[in-house]
């Protein structure tokens, strides 16, 4: 392709990707799980021994009803960078409610801050999820402010950290190594495509835990 084709194809995959995370709130807030499933690859791994998107729709089925009478998935900021012409890797940032459910018969409204290391893959001329790994700031009860520890507070569930800054050694570094300089050196810009991997600090792409 020439030049010019290369780079009109490459507007229309980051623009077909980022429809990829818009169309994974409408389907999931709107339960069609079929409409759902088929933006992830036809092998999408769901678990250590199952694969395919009837394990996918298997599980979110099960999980859907059990601890949600509803959802909204509000899509934020979108990264894409791609590793060749058939592979991308992105972060999205998603605020959600949920109306959840509790034991005692209650229910509470649950809001979140969290965001997605996305890996996507065009198969056939589409693109597609190749998986998904959500990392997760807080959830809690729309009038209890998550201060503090512990920022993942659930109905039934005792609260737990999230991944939200797990990814990026920034956020360590930033809290253990104050500046003591009045003019710190400043490393040079990533270069194209590598702007997450430069925020990663080299590190390979993020591993999903496998249950």
């Amino acid at each position: 392709m020439s030049d010019l084709e290369v780079r009109i194809e490459r507007l229309e995959s980051l623009d077909e990707i980022r429809q990829l995370a818009a169309k994974y709130a409408l389907s999931l807030d709107m339960r069609d799980l079929d409409a759902h499933v088929n933006l992830f690859a036809a092998d999408i791994r769901v678990s250590r021994d199952r694969r395919g998107r009837a394990h996918l729709k298997r599980w979110l089925d099960d999980t859907l009803r059990l601890q949600f009478t509803g959802t909204a998935h509000h899509i934020g900021n979108h990264i894409i960078e791609f590793d060749d012409a058939d592979r991308a890797h992105g972060v999205v940032y998603s605020k959600n409610e949920h109306e959840a459910p509790c034991e005692n018969g209650d229910t509470e409204w649950v809001i979140m801050q969290m965001l997605y290391w996305d890996n996507y893959e065009r198969i056939d001329g589409r693109w597609y999820f190749r998986r998904r790994l959500p990392c997760y700031w807080y959830a809690t009860d729309l009038n209890k402010p998550p201060v503090g520890d512990d920022k993942m507070r659930w109905p039934d569930r005792e609260p737990y950290e999230g991944a939200f800054h797990e990814l990026f050694p920034s956020w360590q570094a930033f809290w253990t190594s104050p500046l003591d300089s009045d003019e710190p050196e400043v490393t040079a810009p990533a270069p194209l495509e590598e702007f997450l991997a430069g925020m990663r600090r080299g590190a390979p792409d993020p591993r999903i835990r496998v249950r």
